[in-house]
């Protein structure tokens, strides 16, 4: 049994636990990793994530026949014993927000379907996942994008992938309370496998884009976990927000390091150092492409660098403990790959693109930052895979 049929039989299981009866079908949709790009999303800029081979299963079934109102029930079987991870609400009148994060993922999407006119069918649901939760790989898309698909087939909706990310997206914002971009939830969504996806987050465009076949991605979990809710990443989404007004501008994405430059005198310190990321980061996403198709680690060495650098010191979104062990791995790789902050940031992953014959200096990198680490990293390669889609059990 792999990966996948043990998720699948731990969602078949809850939905057995908590309903007394068998699924009917399965959803799945996958975590993600930003290659290059990161609070780029929601200053409406260009993107290039991809989606990993971890993922968010969700069986469904019918709902209860003998109840007196259409109702909605879910329980999470990742979020505690099955009596306090299960919700319900009913389809029938205003759904409002519940006491817990990932009950509000799955109230805020079908709240979501229903705000653009859709109407759901009553159901019943478990979801399972193995993308580590607060480690920047994007659990909560995952989540919200299963959830998402789940309902919209089971309603006969056939919602498109950019559609299914924008209801992740609106719980996420309008439920959970996290000012997110789009970028998780269409990289959960669209993705293709061995691609990475060049996303253009104003008009929702995509391009796959291949990652050559002698790269291997590998995320090192740093071990520190963090609540994008209760950080500092609405206060960061606020700051540039606040530099694209200063310009005039709708975001970040139509200024450019010229026009940047020349208003650092009458900009505000920080809220330059927040744009001066965001430019900068745009500025990277076409030569990071190029050099995923081409395999040119030397490039992805140098503009991950760059990239991370920016992360730390211009957006302030790392954390010391991350730049030492993101200084030895880079310091290990040379140029035989790159590596960067991957994620909203105040904690979770670094992402690494090398050489496949590289991967052992990132882990005796990792060793040596263990050495002297209270929490101790861990390293995992990724394979680049398809977005979300109905599971087809054999």
């Amino acid at each position: 049994m792999d990966r996948r049929d043990r998720l699948i039989a731990r969602a078949r299981q809850g939905y057995r636990l908590a309903y007394g009866a068998e699924p009917t079908r399965f959803f799945a949709a996958p975590g993600r990793v930003n290659l290059i790009g990161e609070h780029v999303d929601y200053n409406d800029g260009y993107v290039l994530p991809c989606a990993i081979d971890r993922e968010t299963i969700v069986a469904l079934g019918p709902a209860d026949r003998e109840a007196k109102v259409p109702r909605f029930e879910a329980v999470a079987l990742d979020m505690g014993d099955m009596a306090s991870a299960r919700d319900a609400f009913d389809l029938i009148g205003p759904i409002l927000p519940g006491e817990n994060a990932w009950q509000n993922h799955v109230r805020g999407v079908v709240q979501a379907l229903a705000r653009y006119g859709h109407r759901i069918r009553p159901a019943r649901i478990a979801i399972a996942g193995d993308v580590p939760i607060g480690a920047g790989l994007s659990s909560s898309a995952a989540f919200g994008v299963a959830v998402a698909l789940a309902v919209s087939e089971y309603s006969g909706l056939g919602l498109a992938p950019d559609r299914l990310a924008k209801v992740a997206q609106i719980a996420e914002n309008d439920f959970v309370g996290c000012a997110c971009g789009i970028m998780d939830q269409m990289a959960s969504a669209a993705s293709v496998a061995g691609h990475a996806l060049l996303l253009d987050c104003r008009s929702l465009e995509t391009m796959p884009i291949p990652i050559h076949a002698g790269l291997a991605i590998t995320v090192i979990d740093t071990g520190i976990r963090r609540n994008l809710t209760e950080s500092a990443f609405n206060q960061r989404r606020a700051e540039c927000e606040a530099a694209a007004a200063h310009f005039g501008l709708k975001a970040l994405r139509d200024c450019d390091s010229t026009r940047l430059l020349l208003a650092e005198p009458d900009l505000d310190p920080v809220l330059f150092r927040r744009a001066r990321h965001v430019v900068t980061e745009m500025d990277r996403i076409e030569p990071v492409g190029v050099a995923l198709a081409r395999g040119d680690t030397g490039v992805l060495a140098a503009l991950m660098g760059e990239a991370h650098r920016s992360l730390s010191e211009d957006f302030e979104v790392s954390l010391p403990p991350i730049d030492r062990l993101a200084e030895l791995v880079a310091d290990a790789l040379g140029d035989a790959g790159g590596v960067r902050l991957t994620g909203a940031g105040f904690g979770g992953c670094l992402v690494a693109v090398s050489r496949h014959d590289a991967v052992s200096v990132i882990d005796d990198a990792i060793g040596r930052y263990n050495r002297d680490a209270d929490l101790p990293a861990r390293a995992e390669q990724f394979r680049p895979v398809d977005g979300a889609a109905p599971v087809v059990l054999a």
